[in-house]
This record gives structure tokens, sequence and C-alpha cells, in this order.
């Protein structure tokens, strides 16, 4: 579990209240000020010493401090706060779809485009947790389910290694057997499904079936946000082969596409970028957000200070605060 980050308030309009402990700050400031403007006035010490009893500065202040540190505690519960905080997620079905046009043959990225993207996928699959589920889509001139979604990443390793290249791209029917693979991931009887994410590469522009817009509304309706990685080098032409060709990725698509699905967006130009989108991905999949109330910790550690203050002050002038 990590820290909290953020803090929201239920009755935030009760903080007010912290203005009053504030004004109270101000007079001890204040009283602090006139009781040395006092003692001034004595210029033989051994007298300020028989009116004044010396006693620490330090002994003086703590139970003052304290009790108004409890009261600001105190205060602040009364507000009843609460903090979201990243726990580990116990299940979750990632559908990964892949590029496998030949444009993926370009060597901007090297060795080759393909090459990259596959290392990249195998070491993202063996990164995610054990508990989740992964699938495989690919698409080119169309898109195939190659593995449906299931714990054995290991073979997941391999569907990727053995993919293959074909011409043309359709992301949008990439989007849509992504949809089929993650719709056929079956639910134990008496357990909520797990959430599912889709995370796409590609490295070119749709160039037929579904518009990449209307398999957006889909994944969206479907309630499957998709994270999307436009992949390949900012070179207007690549080497693919023995030819240089211009070989563009649709970013604003693929950045519509993510947007669209409530995914996020990526861009990535080399093969280490690719791996830390991919380690970004992995962290964000395995996480979850759980929000724990802090009014009760607020409150006990607000007594823990109120019960000090009086200790001390009991012990080192024989009264309360």
């Amino acid at each position: 579990m990590t820290s909290p980050t953020t803090w929201t308030f239920a009755s935030p309009w009760r903080l007010l209240l912290l203005l009053g402990v504030a004004a109270l700050v101000a007079l001890q400031v204040w009283r602090h000020r006139r009781r040395s403007a006092y003692e001034t006035r004595f210029t033989q010490v051994e007298l300020l010493a028989s009116v004044v009893p010396r006693r620490a500065a330090w002994r003086r202040r703590l139970p003052a401090g304290l009790l108004l540190a409890a009261l600001a505690l105190v205060t602040t519960a009364f507000a009843r706060p609460s903090a979201a905080v990243e726990v580990p997620r116990d299940n979750a079905t990632v559908i990964l779809a892949l590029d496998t046009s030949t444009s993926m043959l370009a060597e901007d990225i090297t060795p080759t485009r393909i090459a990259a993207a596959k290392a990249a996928a195998k070491s993202f699959v063996a990164g995610l947790p054990d508990t989740f589920s992964v699938g495989l889509v690919s698409f080119d001139y169309q898109a195939t389910v190659v593995n449906g979604a299931s714990g054995d990443h290991a073979a997941i390793e391999d569907s990727i290694d053995a993919l293959s290249l074909k011409g043309g791209t359709e992301i949008g029917e990439g989007v849509l057997a992504a949809i089929k693979a993650a719709k056929a991931v079956p639910v134990t009887a008496g357990e909520a499904a797990g959430p599912v994410t889709i995370v796409l590469l590609s490295d070119g522009i749709n160039a037929g079936g579904i518009p990449v817009a209307d398999a957006a509304q889909q994944a969206a309706a479907a309630g499957y946000p998709v994270t999307t990685i436009a992949y390949g080098s900012d070179s207007p032409t690549v080497k693919l082969g023995n030819q240089q060709l211009a070989l563009p990725v649709d970013a604003t698509a693929l950045a519509d596409l993510a947007k669209a699905t409530g995914g996020r967006t990526y861009r990535a130009l080399t093969s280490a970028q690719l791996k830390q989108i991919y380690a970004d991905i992995t962290a964000r999949a395995g996480s979850k957000k759980q929000t724990h109330d802090l009014t009760a910790g607020l409150l006990g550690v607000g007594l823990l200070s109120a019960l000090a203050a009086s200790a001390a002050s009991l012990i080192w002038f024989r009264v309360l605060p």
C-alpha cells in the first residue's frame, strides 16, 4: 500500500472551526509577548526570580502546544476526512492488441519495430501479476483473437513470438476483436468480474474496416478502457527493406480512441520508451484506489496529544492546562 496523496472531506465547512484554533495560537503569542514586556520592567534579576518562578521555557510551552495540536486534530477529524490510497489488485484482465502490419518491419527502431515490440510485449506479460488473465489479439488487414484471456502467461509469450506480419492496418477491427476477447472471459459464479483493460499498439493509420471512432464507442459502451501506444519514430520516412517509405502513425486517432474509452495514451519513439510505457501500464493495472476513512485515526492521535498535554501540566505545574 502506498501513502495517500489526496485528502477529501465529507463536511469541509467544519474546517472553519480551525479558525478558532488559530485564534488561540494568536492569543498565546500575544500573551507571551506581553509577559516578556512585563518582565523587562524588573531591572534586578533577584527580584524578578522572587516574583516570577523561573522554569525552562519549553516546559511552559509544551503542554499548551500539545493541547493546541489536539484541538487541531480533533477539529480536522470532525470534518470527516478520507484519503485514496493505491492497493494491489487481486484480479484483472488485460487484452494485448498488437499491430502486425508489414510496416512493423521498419528499422527506425532497433533492430526492427516488430522485434522491439515483441520483446517489450513479452516483458510486459511476464511482469503482470500471476492472478491476472491475459489475452492476445493481432490486427493487420484483419483482426484475430490469437489467445483467449487466461492465466497462462507463458502461452501468451509464445504466441507473441510466433506472430507473423501481413499487409494493412485495421485498428478499429483490432478494437472489436479485443472487445470480443474481453467478453469471453469466464466469470466464477458468485464472484465479481475483475476490471478489463485493452492495451493496443499500432504504428500506422486505419486503412479499412470499422472506423476507429465507432469502435471506440463500442468499447466505451462495454466499459472497456483502451490504452493506446502510438509506435514508431517521428522521421518522415523510414527504411523498410531496401526502400525509404513514409510510414506515419496516426497518433491523434489513437489518442482520441483512448480518451473516448477512458484509457491512457502513450507515444513510443524508441524501444527503451516502449519498455518504460509497458512498465507504467503494469504499475497502473496492478493497483487500484481504495478510500480509507481517517476520522478515527485523527481522533486517536488528538486524544493522545491531549493526554500528553494534561500529564505534562500535572507533573510540572500540578494543574491541568
